[in-house]
């Protein structure tokens, strides 16, 4: 990383990084809420009645 870049500049990956796809159905495993921790943080992402996806810290 240059001195002018920042962690957010990097936020969008290269032509060459392949992306990582997840299913929802997956990642849900039948649930409708998990719970995602980053750098000790915990987030929850649920679904709503409506089928939408909410992220909360």
């Amino acid at each position: 990383m240059s001195d002018t870049e920042t962690d957010d500049d990097r936020d969008e990956p290269t032509p060459s990084e392949p992306q990582r796809v997840l299913q929802a159905e997956d990642l849900f495993a039948g649930q409708r809420e998990v719970w995602i921790e980053l750098d000790g943080v915990r987030y929850r992402l649920r679904i709503t009645r409506r089928g939408k996806l909410i992220l909360q810290k």
